[in-house]
């Protein structure tokens, strides 16, 4: 019998998916060359999504420069939505970055539907000049995706109350902007009715 040490491990060879591949219809081209194309794609952009490249966007967009001789900080956002009317859309739209890696990485939808509304309020109440910026740069909208990313990478699969209170309060509070004006829509009618 032979030495035990000796024996090289089995180790399985990956099997090629694509050598057998038919040629796709659709395209009329190679499935191959489809697959290495995507790839490609992904592997271009895949540097946007690491948790390095996150951070450093969350810290550009909140928390790059601070005001001296105070604990306050604000990054391009805040400075980007002093722009009147376009700033507060760049900033949105840049902001969008870690909502959509949250997306490609698999977090729930309860959590993407947070990022979103958190995005929303910022970009809402950012609007208002004056003090929509100094909104932004206390609200962090790129914080607090990040933290959310972060947790659930930490810990997939776990909601917390407080996710789902957030969202309970932000259906509560769409509800009411939605509700007082109809609400007022029809008192005035209704006041105009009896005045004739």
């Amino acid at each position: 019998m032979s030495n035990p040490d000796s024996i090289p491990p089995i180790t399985p060879k990956p099997r090629d998916l694509t050598s057998s591949a038919a040629p796709d219809p659709r395209f009329g081209q190679d499935l191959r060359e489809d697959l290495e194309r995507n790839a490609d794609r992904w592997n271009r952009g895949a540097w946007l999504f690491r948790d390095r490249t996150l951070k450093a966007l969350e810290v550009l967009l909140d928390e790059a420069f601070g005001v001296p001789g105070t604990n306050v900080r604000f990054g391009l956002d805040g400075i980007i939505g002093l722009l009147p009317g376009i700033g507060d859309v760049l900033a949105g739209l840049l902001s969008l970055v870690i909502p959509l890696a949250a997306w490609i990485r698999g977090v729930p939808y309860v959590t993407l539907v947070r990022m979103a509304a958190n995005l929303g309020i910022g970009v809402l109440v950012g609007s208002i000049p004056f003090f929509g910026d100094i909104f932004d740069i206390f609200w962090k909208a790129n914080r607090r995706n990040y933290l959310l990313l972060c947790r659930h990478l930490d810990e997939p699969r776990r909601h917390t109350a407080r996710d789902w209170g957030f969202l309970l309060l932000l259906a509560v509070a769409l509800a009411l902007v939605f509700t007082i004006p109809l609400v007022l829509t029809v008192w005035l009618i209704v006041w105009l009715a009896s005045r004739l």
